[in-house]
């Protein structure tokens, strides 16, 4: 089935043909339309929808839907996830299998609701308190708000952690053709949840863990998938990297002004590639070094003032030269714009 959509909607539809039974949130720009249509769309379908009166109490809904193994959503926006990390910290310590979906705004603060990559940190990083991670994903079109939505759901469950999907406002806005495939999603068995049976009941879900070794036990218990996810999930997307010289990478909304920017370089007669993390963590970084192998220089572009590089520059380890290129308040670039920054910061390199 092939269809005209929007970004935000993509991601609800996706979610219910993934098996996501529960949403609870709270509406935000430019997130707002994910709650929306999980509100008209989940009830049709014997699902739950309900508003929550904050950010605060919808992360924390979603921890208690998450104890009874029901595959459960929240989205939202910058202040928004500053206010779920603690909630998101204890689902993670929980062991809780769950999705939310970042549609980034500019900030620090209220910031405004243009478009931006500036929740890199708080996403990626972890944002809360404690040892965890987020698997954190990256789509970059609305094809992609739907497949990698399915994806964040199956990984949830297989490690039975947090999987935020940081997208950026213009991707969430735009309207793209969407093909839907329709198929038979089964969410896996869990043993583990608590479901009101007697069996379920001697379940217990916590992050509580008063004796040291007992926490470092369990910490250690966390990074081992962690490790494990590190291993066998990282994804990119490479376009004409086989002989570039000069490397850009980028994710979300740049991704596509880079590819542009890369036609226009290669037309100029540098020879130049993409590589587009598709995962934000795991990231990347043993793609990236055999990409990079060859080339003369790596630009970073982001839309803010410089997150994803660090990333870049740990996984090169000064292998190769790293420049960064960022815009910030809702300014996406044109690829004119980075085409130029590239000639006038690299021609000399290479």
């Amino acid at each position: 089935m092939r269809q005209l959509c929007k970004g935000n909607i993509a991601i609800v539809k996706a979610a219910v043909l993934a098996g996501c039974r529960a949403y609870y949130g709270y509406p935000i720009t430019p997130a707002s339309e994910i709650a929306e249509y999980a509100s008209l769309l989940l009830p049709e379908v014997g699902g739950t929808f309900l508003q929550a009166e904050s950010e605060v109490s919808a992360i924390n809904m979603v921890y208690g839907a998450a104890s009874a193994g029901v595959r459960v959503m929240s989205a939202s926006s910058g202040p928004g996830l500053s206010l779920m990390q603690e909630g998101i910290s204890y689902i993670a310590g929980a062991e809780l299998p769950c999705v939310i979906v970042d549609v980034v705004r500019g900030g620090p603060g209220l910031g405004n609701i243009a478009p931006e990559q500036s929740d890199y940190f708080c996403i990626v990083k972890g944002g809360g308190h404690g040892c965890y991670r987020n698997i954190v994903l990256a789509p970059a079109s609305v094809q992609e708000m739907f497949d990698l939505t399915v994806l964040a759901f199956e990984l949830a469950d297989r490690y039975r952690n947090p999987v935020m999907i940081m997208t950026d406002g213009n991707v969430g806005q735009m309207m793209e053709p969407l093909t839907i495939e329709m198929r038979d999603i089964k969410a896996p068995e869990k043993p583990w949840a608590v479901t009101g049976t007697a069996e379920s009941r001697k379940n217990l879900i916590t992050s509580i863990y008063l004796e040291p070794d007992v926490l470092e036990a369990h910490i250690h218990k966390l990074e081992a998938k962690y490790q494990l996810a590190q291993e066998l999930e990282t994804r990119c997307e490479n376009y004409l990297t086989d002989d570039a010289d000069v490397l850009l990478v980028g994710f979300g909304i740049v991704s596509r002004v880079l590819r542009t920017s890369v036609d226009q370089l290669r037309a100029q007669g540098l020879k130049a590639g993409l590589l587009r993390p598709i995962t934000l963590w795991p990231f990347p970084a043993r793609e990236l070094r055999e990409t990079a192998q060859h080339v003369k220089t790596v630009m970073v572009v982001e839309l803010n003032t410089g997150m994803m590089v660090e990333d870049v520059r740990l996984s090169l380890n000064g292998t190769v030269p790293v420049e960064f290129y960022g815009r910030a308040g809702g300014n996406v670039p044109m690829a004119e714009e980075i085409t130029a920054q590239v000639f006038a910061r690299m021609s000399t390199v290479v």
